[in-house]
């Protein structure tokens, strides 16, 4: 095939087919070609580079960084000349082509909404579901019922998530609202931008008169300090409020605890509703996992349950350290150590460098609390982690079970298996038992005592 600058859509289907076709028999392994490779296709070729979408960022990581050689070749074999190969989303490929020309507007001209961020792909809990919930009803009717919505809680919970949501959900249902989402910061830097400019500033509160029917802000906190911003921030507050357009706030603070804002502003941020967004609970972090693995084109039956657990235990303090471990552990399991099934040793190994584990392991084993606690009772260890149902013997292996879980915070399934393979729900067991003496039982709390020392000496 000679060279050439383009190739029709149906020459392009084409050529991938026949490159796909070589690489899956090239590559010889089914469960990467099928996450990352299969659904690619060729979206067109420009200066001599074909561009490839994939199915997602990590794919478009992987398969840049492993597999671009194997696909040149591919390419080149399919073809009859060298291209270079260039992986992208979908998402690059609707900002890389071109556009007609379109008047940008005054201000906020960089505001977007990010289309993944819908209620669909929205993970909801107890934790979240209040929030979701005042987020669909304004989403609905905006600016008829919770005039504003206010919606708090830590740094990474899915406040932003909830933001874009209720933008898409409205510009779904009504196409010809005008729809601005922006940050804190967005506002700052557009507020002083024309401020030191001819129009002083004036301009933006017509913009917000004129151009928005709803106005959503992403951390309200970071206009602390900023009196001038926060004047104009309550002009326009107070002129979209008046008008009967929906405004949404979030914010790391309820509003009380705001400190620097005016009392006029937080008057204003609770006179519609304030909900909360809390810590995920583990049932909720499971399923954000779960989800998060099939948006990466993955099989979530492909990963223990355990694995599961683990992860939503270890990072479960907000969905950005969940992202983060799971995208290191896919990482891993593909690049460094490739698995077709992802069991409890390999998570741990991967998400290491977050969990800091293996310089735990270095100072502190289940083993040396195994052998300290048998030798604090005078028991031989074969016994402890043997079967026997001796009182004493059963007790101390509780106690055994005890430490591990809550001074290395170990998996229940892989305590067992230092116990001769019991299950979880008998480690589970044997913890609260432990759990039910401290609360009563002075010895036993003397005893642990007394053994964390001994552990951590």
């Amino acid at each position: 095939m000679p060279q050439v600058k383009t190739m029709n859509v149906t020459q392009l289907n084409d050529l991938w087919r026949r490159v796909l076709a070589r690489i899956k028999e090239e590559l010889n392994d089914q469960r990467i070609f099928d996450s990352f490779i299969a659904d690619s296709y060729a979206d067109r070729l420009e200066d001599n580079t074909l561009y490839v979408v994939a199915n997602s960022g990590l794919a478009v990581q992987i398969l840049g960084a492993k597999y671009a050689s194997m696909f040149e070749e591919a390419v080149q074999a399919a073809a009859g000349t060298t291209y270079l190969i260039k992986f992208i989303t979908a998402d690059d490929v609707d900002n890389s082509k071109p556009r007609q020309e379109v008047e940008k507007p005054l201000f906020f001209a960089d505001a977007r909404i990010n289309p993944a961020y819908t209620f669909q792909t929205f993970v909801a809990g107890l934790s979240n579901h209040q929030a979701r919930e005042g987020s669909l009803v304004v989403s609905r009717d905006p600016g008829k019922t919770f005039n504003p919505l206010f919606i708090y809680g830590d740094s990474g919970l899915g406040k932003t998530h909830l933001l874009h949501a209720i933008a898409n959900a409205i510009k779904a249902t009504r196409p010809m609202c005008k729809v601005l989402l922006i940050t804190a910061t967005d506002f700052v830097d557009e507020f002083m931008k024309f401020l030191t400019g001819d129009q002083k500033g004036s301009g933006l509160k017509e913009y917000f008169k004129s151009s928005v029917d709803v106005f959503l802000i992403d951390d309200i906190q970071m206009l602390t300090g900023k009196e001038a911003t926060m004047n104009m921030f309550f002009d326009v507050f107070s002129s979209l409020a008046n008008a009967g357009k929906q405004i949404v706030i979030t914010s790391d603070k309820h509003p009380s605890q705001l400190n620097g804002f005016e009392p006029r502003l937080k008057t204003r941020f609770v006179q519609g509703l304030t909900l909360c967004v809390k810590k995920p609970d583990p049932e909720t972090c499971k399923e954000i996992l779960r989800k998060k693995i099939s948006a990466n084109g993955l099989d979530a039956s492909n990963f223990d349950d355990e694995v599961i657990e683990f992860c939503a235990d270890r990072f479960s303090d907000n969905v950005r350290e969940l992202e983060e471990a799971l995208n290191l552990l896919v990482f891993y399991t593909v690049n460094i150590k490739p698995t077709t099934h992802v069991d409890i040793e390999i998570a741990m190994e991967a998400v290491s460098s977050l969990t800091d584990m293996q310089a735990d392991s270095v100072k502190l084993s289940e083993r040396k609390i195994i052998n300290t606690v048998a030798d604090y009772y005078s028991i031989p260890v074969n016994q402890i982690t043997g079967s026997s149902r001796v009182a004493q013997i059963a007790m101390a292996r509780h106690i055994c079970m005890y430490l591990i879980r809550y001074t290395l915070d170990t998996p229940l399934t892989k305590i067992g298996k230092s116990f001769g393979g019991r299950d979880h729900t008998t480690v589970m067991n044997s913890i609260q038992k432990v759990e039910t003496e401290l609360k009563t039982n002075e010895q036993m709390r003397q005893a642990i005592a007394e053994l964390k020392k001994k552990i951590n000496s």
